[in-house]
């Protein structure tokens, strides 16, 4: 019987202590639990808008020849080599010429150059005489009549001329060159090559009524091209319609994009982000460290390495980031990952 009563009494002595030892081992464990943090300083907030659209270039050309001709590609003013696309060009720059000597003189350029500068050295002598009484005013008006009539035959004479060559209205890059062979006889109204302009660019948006009153021309825009999102560049809100579309109820806008090194391309699927509100220093924490309890944010902080957990709001709000306007202070430091299982006093250790 004493035996029995001493087995009973050992084995009760080896529950207690294997429970106190599976309990030392979870708080152990409670007091461990790994979490990264870190500490809140103030930094730069945005809030924007965002809309889609495509980027256009502020200047586009299809460029057609005027009269029939011989083609002829000249070289560009830049590079010093026949144009081929990509290339740039100044205003003005001579880019495909036609050969119509037949064309030409039926213009008669020389013939009613000379007879311009005749007529002008005539009615130059008329004045000096009429000034002495030496002719009637009648002579005098017709000899102006006729020098004007020669400038105006001079004129069209030296227009019907340019209309022999392709000059660049613009300074920009070419774009589409159809293939000719040099010497090859074309049509007038035949289409040879096209420019764009695009140092700047343009994008037409559409966004929901409910935006307008937020938006101002002048806002700051950050464009972000879907084909290279890891590049980004600013831009500027231009125009703002006041109507929106009966269908949509949306409204236009018109963003305009500096793009002096090209990078941008024209015909890009682009992302704005128009900035509608900012603050250049803030509590700004990752909105994916936030939690829901019922209703009400808060987020978990590290003092003394006990998590505390700290109800907390809001104020200028992006898809990423969120400023806190109360709650936390700046050197708290707040709980960014092993969040979500924490519980309020917890034990936790910080590691890098």
């Amino acid at each position: 019987m004493k035996k029995t009563t001493f087995t009973l009494l050992g084995l009760a002595a080896l529950l207690a202590l294997a429970s106190c030892k599976e309990e030392a081992v979870n708080v152990a464990t409670e007091s461990t639990i790994p979490v990264k943090a870190a500490e809140l300083k103030p930094k730069p907030i945005q809030e924007f808008v965002t809309a889609t659209g495509t980027a256009f270039p502020m200047a586009d050309v299809q460029l057609k020849t005027e009269q029939a001709g011989r083609y002829k590609l000249h070289a560009g003013s830049l590079t010093g080599q026949p144009l081929r696309m990509r290339d740039p060009v100044k205003k003005d720059d001579v880019l495909i010429s036609l050969d119509n000597p037949e064309y030409v003189n039926q213009v008669a350029y020389d013939s009613k150059k000379l007879a311009y500068e005749s007529a002008q050295r005539e009615y130059t002598t008329q004045q000096g005489v009429f000034a002495k009484g030496g002719i009637t005013l009648k002579d005098l008006a017709d000899a102006q009549k006729a020098f004007v009539d020669a400038k105006y035959a001079f004129d069209n004479a030296d227009i019907g001329l340019k209309k022999l060559s392709i000059l660049a209205p613009f300074d920009g890059v070419v774009v589409d060159l159809p293939h000719f062979t040099d010497g090859q006889m074309i049509d007038a109204s035949t289409y040879v090559i096209r420019l764009m302009d695009y140092a700047r660019l343009y994008a037409d948006l559409t966004l929901p009524g409910k935006e307008m009153d937020r938006l101002v021309k002048g806002q700051k825009v950050i464009v972000t091209d879907y084909g290279q999102a890891a590049a980004s560049q600013p831009g500027v809100v231009t125009q703002i319609s006041p109507a929106l579309d009966a269908d949509s109820r949306m409204f236009k806008m018109t963003v305009e994009i500096p793009n002096s090194n090209l990078r941008l391309k024209p015909g890009s699927f682009i992302k704005t982000d128009i900035v509608v509100q900012e603050k250049p220093a803030a509590l700004v924490i990752s909105k994916s460290i936030i939690l829901d309890r019922r209703g009400a944010k808060t987020v978990f902080v590290v003092e003394r390495g006990i998590a505390l957990e700290r109800r907390i709001t809001t104020g200028i709000e992006n898809i990423d980031e969120a400023e806190v306007l109360t709650g936390l202070k700046a050197g708290d430091r707040v709980v960014t990952d092993g969040f979500e299982t924490l519980r309020a006093n917890a034990r936790v250790k910080i590691i890098e």
